[in-house]
């Protein structure tokens, strides 16, 4: 009987194949590990993305996370129910191998793990080299003496997948005649085939890791609409429960001259940044001073105040109604984060009337904000166009 392994022609063609088997095992397992990543990537996203778009009530982003889910609920559903193709059924075929070691492990039945190294021969027709391989299997306690080092066994193996090795316990008659009388060289450790990839363990940290940085890259993207303070209330800001408290001194000189000073603090999840709520404040307490043209609007988080006198000429008044609120919350963000203060404690808005030695059109809106570096402030006219940044290194 003819034996594989022997002489040096044979174990030339295995130092020559060897690295051809190994690099399509790796290659496989690289678009196995391709493919597993991406998905779980997207899935990560697209979950992040719905969540992103409840938060800041924007729909587009809202219906492509929940598409993107759908369509990897639907690939994952329609994979799961296809059958195997013509071509996919495992192809297996029998070889004798040669047993270089084997260790029992402990075991609590009569099957007990055994843990192989063996050097498999194909059959010529096989065309394929002969190789090494580590290969863990149970053994019946009264079939393991029929094993031993340097003995020849029947296994089963897959040409595709040369790790995945069997050893036929029951071979036919023709087989254990031919185990019986071959003989097979070792091979080169070089020429060990293992399994490629990840161990099961490892591919579950990679699925982890590859969703929550899909669910990161998405928060980053919206991270400036999603971590300032006019956000803060989530969707339910649009109808706030709100208690108010508003303190008014009037000081009558002659019956011509009123000054006021009017103020209400919000309370709840609530902000003044909330799109609609500084327009609304402003009216209803300029309906509680009972005068519309102010000489001063002071804007906090939770805190509104105006200030009045009926004796200032109208140069020096501004009309509470005049001014471009829904702008504020950008004016805000903007200094928030292009002023140096990297961890704003608070925030306040300044509109003033400034006839004469302003830069900008109408009344000058300066927004402060405070922080570890000191205050920083920005100016910006009556339309939110932005004329001046002091920055807090330059204020302090």
């Amino acid at each position: 009987m003819g034996t594989t392994g022997q002489g040096p022609a044979a174990q030339n063609a295995v130092e020559a194949n060897g690295p051809d088997v190994r690099g399509r095992s790796a290659l496989r397992g690289f678009l196995a590990w391709l493919r597993l990543t991406s998905t779980s990537g997207l899935a990560g996203a697209a979950v992040a993305a719905l969540v992103v778009g409840v938060v800041l009530e924007r729909a587009p982003v809202f219906l492509t996370g929940g598409g993107v889910l759908l369509l990897l609920v639907l690939m994952g559903f329609v994979a799961g129910r296809r059958g195997p193709g013509p071509g996919e059924a495992p192809v297996t075929r029998t070889a004798l191998a040669r047993i270089e070691d084997l260790r029992a492990t402990s075991g609590e039945s009569a099957d007990v793990p055994v843990e192989f190294r063996l050097t498999v021969a194909p059959e010529p027709e096989d065309d394929r080299p002969a190789y090494r391989v580590d290969v863990v299997q149970s053994v019946n306690l009264v079939d393991i003496p029929a094993y031993r080092p340097r003995g020849i066994t029947v296994v089963e193996y897959r040409p595709d997948e040369p790790w995945e090795v069997r050893i036929v316990t029951r071979p036919t008659p023709e087989w254990s005649r031919r185990a019986e009388e071959a003989e097979i060289d070792s091979v080169p450790e070089s020429t060990l085939v293992e399994k490629p990839g990840l161990s099961e363990g490892s591919w579950c940290v990679l699925v982890l890791v590859a969703f929550l940085a899909g669910a990161a890259l998405v928060v980053l993207l919206f991270r400036g609409e999603l971590f300032t303070s006019d956000r803060e209330a989530g969707p339910a800001s649009k109808q706030p429960s709100v208690t108010s408290s508003a303190s008014v001194s009037a000081s009558v000189s002659a019956s011509v001259s009123r000054t006021f000073t009017t103020s209400t603090t919000v309370s709840g999840p609530s902000s003044l940044l909330v799109l609609g709520r500084m327009r609304e404040t402003v009216t209803e307490l300029a309906d509680r001073a009972g005068s519309s043209d102010v000489t001063a609007i002071t804007i906090q988080e939770r805190r509104m105040e105006i200030r009045g006198d009926s004796a200032a000429p109208p140069a020096e008044t501004l009309h509470v109604q005049m001014l471009p609120y829904e702008l504020f919350p950008a004016l805000v963000r903007e200094a928030r984060t292009t002023l140096g203060v990297r961890t704003p404690e608070s925030w306040r808005i300044d509109v003033t009337p400034d006839p004469g030695a302003w830069q900008g059109v109408g009344p000058r809106v300066r927004v402060t904000v405070t922080g570890e570096e000191g205050a920083a402030h920005l100016d910006a006219d009556a339309t939110g166009r932005i004329v001046e940044r002091r920055s807090a290194a330059k204020a302090g």
